[in-house]
């Protein structure tokens, strides 16, 4: 097996028990994540507007929201890196590339810190993601202009014994999920 046949048995093996996480979720899947944001309140942050069966960091990013800029990524083209655009609660919202709705108003700023939505982890802060390569541009442009934290937030159900992972993938700085808090 190839390393894309490798990464692609991956993906499926982990979007199958991200599927069954999401069924069995109750409510406060994310309540590590504003426990942690309590820490940073004021720092630019970007979120994401959940799609499919990802966790949602919504109630710790209208939390967060209250005390300093607060965005959602934007995709802008095959293979560039996201632009975040700033998010509110009850903002206006339009449906973006891949149905994850964004800002209809584009205000765009860099955060300091970056959740990470994710496919599979690791307990060594790798992250297999869509395929597509966004956030691993999006972190490598984001870093090589100061320090930005990288957030993984998953169900615990995602972990993964090994990830085939590529020179270019960036790492998590932390793990977020519905029952731990894990810092590489």
């Amino acid at each position: 097996m190839d390393f894309t046949q490798q990464k692609a048995a991956a993906r499926k093996l982990a979007f199958t028990r991200r599927k069954e996480a999401f069924a069995n979720a109750g409510p406060g899947q994310s309540a590590h994540l504003s426990e942690v944001l309590a820490g940073y309140r004021g720092v630019p942050l970007a979120g994401y507007m959940p799609i499919r069966t990802e966790i949602s960091p919504l109630a710790a990013m209208a939390e967060a929201s209250a005390h300093g800029p607060v965005g959602v990524p934007v995709i802008q083209g095959e293979a560039m890196p996201l632009e975040f655009s700033r998010w509110e609660p009850d903002c206006a919202l339009r449906e973006g590339p891949f149905g994850a709705q964004v800002p209809v108003e584009d205000n765009y700023f860099d955060p300091e810190i970056v959740i990470v939505p994710l496919v599979a982890f690791d307990i060594k802060g790798g992250r297999l993601g869509y395929g597509g390569g966004f956030y691993d541009r999006t972190l490598e442009r984001l870093r090589s202009r100061r320090a930005t934290l990288a957030i993984g937030l998953a169900f615990d159900a995602q972990e993964a014994d090994h990830l085939p992972l590529e020179d270019t993938d960036q790492p998590l700085d932390m793990m977020i999920t519905d029952t731990r808090i894990i810092e590489f």
